[in-house]
């Protein structure tokens, strides 16, 4: 799969993501887009079919992939093999994200919030770290964009909350409007981290784009949190081509 073809395969099952890519530079979509693709179908695994097994095969696929010497025969795995190869540890970091999406195979509710928070850190902070380690992130970073990728995580997660229940799950530990709020101030508590520590971000700073709803989204949920439940945790078309312009030009969130 060419770069080009993994930018349409974004643009079509992650349209936020991709907008976010479009805001950064060239040399950076490089790499993002196929992290991105690779997001994409191991997010997908788990709901392509209602036996666990075939979810657990196409999620060890990709653990595979992550090792192999060679990239199989995959429109993805090519441009995200070649990516491994130019960055140490990314291997590491993408095989955390593939083993979290093994949760959603089971279906189980989360037992506890530290179980919920787990879950955030390691498929959307984690990624996020990942993204920003490809296009060249300083260790002392890390802090900050695992606190970005995690409020970022949390806001994805309530807009698909709607989604969830309906395939009959139970996505939150405690969906009580006041339990909501808290979370949402979790969340808003790991975006001002980022915030105090953005000047490590430094030449992987286009990584942070894709959290550019973060803050909105999750003040929406702080100041009425029934929107999570009723589905309307979401910005209009022109507030959220303001928000990435904004970000886009200043880097702030």
């Amino acid at each position: 799969m060419t770069l080009a073809a993994c930018a349409g395969f974004v643009e079509r099952g992650d349209p936020d993501r991709f907008a976010a890519t479009l805001a950064a530079p060239p040399q950076a979509r490089a790499k993002l887009w196929p992290i991105y693709a690779f997001n994409l179908e191991i997010a997908r695994a788990p709901w392509v079919s209602t036996q666990p097994l075939i979810a657990e095969m196409r999620l060890q696929f990709w653990r595979d992939v992550l090792v192999a010497e060679k990239p199989p025969a995959h429109e993805v795995a090519g441009p995200l093999h070649a990516l491994l190869g130019q960055t140490a540890g990314l291997a590491e970091l993408l095989d955390k994200v593939v083993e979290a999406r093994r949760r959603d195979i089971a279906r189980d509710p989360f037992a506890t919030s530290s179980e919920f928070d787990a879950y955030i850190e390691d498929t959307s902070a984690t990624l996020l770290w990942a993204a920003a380690l490809a296009l060249g992130a300083d260790l002392a970073g890390e802090t900050a964009f695992r606190a970005l990728g995690w409020a970022a995580g949390l806001a994805s997660y309530l807009r698909a909350v709607p989604a969830l229940t309906a395939r009959g799950l139970a996505p939150l530990f405690d969906p009580d409007p006041k339990a909501l709020r808290i979370l949402a101030g979790e969340g808003l508590n790991h975006l001002s981290i980022a915030r105090r520590q953005r000047a490590t971000f430094g030449q992987a700073a286009p990584a942070a784009l894709a959290a550019w709803q973060a803050g909105p989204l999750l003040r929406q949920a702080y100041a009425n949190p029934t929107r999570v439940a009723e589905g309307t945790l979401a910005l209009s078309e022109f507030s959220k081509r303001g928000s990435l312009v904004w970000m886009g030009l200043t880097g702030r969130f």
